[in-house]
């Protein structure tokens, strides 16, 4: 299993189907996302995408076992992860299609990086969502420093990554992250709800709206990611934290 792609209508709808590793990310899980991405926005039929995560997970974040394979360096993950991640979080941002990120449930690190890149998140008031860059010794290098600032306010932003701590799908509703929170069982109709009246109006002015949108949003944030990406600090500690997962947990 992998990416699931389906459509009703003018809403594709993409799902990480790992569920035995919660959809953790992995080099060919981005790669896979990446491409799919770039078919449904090159598809004129699809107004709308939806992504979200199989089971009881959008995604818990990078597979840790993916880390171990290639370790990283100053806090960076390798470039098998960085390039499809990064490619998937501009598509998602970038594609003149609505995206919507259906976060079901666990939404930890790049997954929530992933989601903060679509255009609206809904979230379910039992998901947990969380920015642990901080708890294993990495820094975020796909675009969270500078979305999540402007999604929630830099004292927030600030509070959420230096703890490293959880938080829940009503909370992230009310940070401003969201823009729907409903109870698990709700949370098929509300997107569909969402999306449905996203989709019946013309694709041309919601292209326009969201570059425009887009260029007003970012303005500053270009540089932004582009010091994130390339801006090294001496960080030697992400092995020892790697080795300890799920040892103390």
């Amino acid at each position: 299993m992998g990416i699931l792609l389906s459509q009703s209508d003018a809403i594709a709808t993409i799902t990480l189907d790992r569920q035995e590793a919660l959809n953790a990310l992995t080099p060919s899980l981005l790669s896979e996302l990446a491409d799919t991405l770039d078919t449904v926005a090159n598809d004129p039929s699809v107004r709308v995408v939806v992504l979200t995560g199989a089971g009881r997970a959008f995604s818990a974040g990078v597979d840790l076992k993916a880390l171990a394979e290639e370790p990283p360096e100053d806090g960076d993950v390798s470039g098998a992860l960085n390039n499809p991640a990064r490619k998937a979080c501009d598509a998602l941002s970038r594609m003149p299609k609505v995206t919507i990120a259906r976060v079901n449930g666990f939404c930890f690190t790049g997954a929530l990086e992933l989601a903060l890149a679509c255009d609206l998140m809904v979230t379910a008031e039992e998901a947990k969502l969380g920015d642990t860059h901080a708890k294993w010794g990495l820094r975020p290098t796909w675009g969270m420093s500078a979305r999540l600032m402007r999604a929630v306010g830099p004292v927030r932003a600030r509070e959420l990554s230096y703890t490293a701590r959880t938080f829940t799908g009503r909370e992230a509703y009310e940070f401003g992250i969201a823009s729907h929170c409903v109870p698990l069982d709700d949370l098929d109709a509300t997107v569909l709800e969402l999306a449905t009246a996203i989709s019946a109006n013309s694709p041309e002015s919601i292209a326009a709206y969201k570059d425009l949108y887009l260029n007003q949003q970012q303005v500053g944030v270009i540089d932004g990611l582009s010091f994130e990406y390339s801006t090294m600090y001496p960080m030697g500690d992400a092995g020892g934290r790697l080795d300890g997962f799920g040892k103390n947990s």
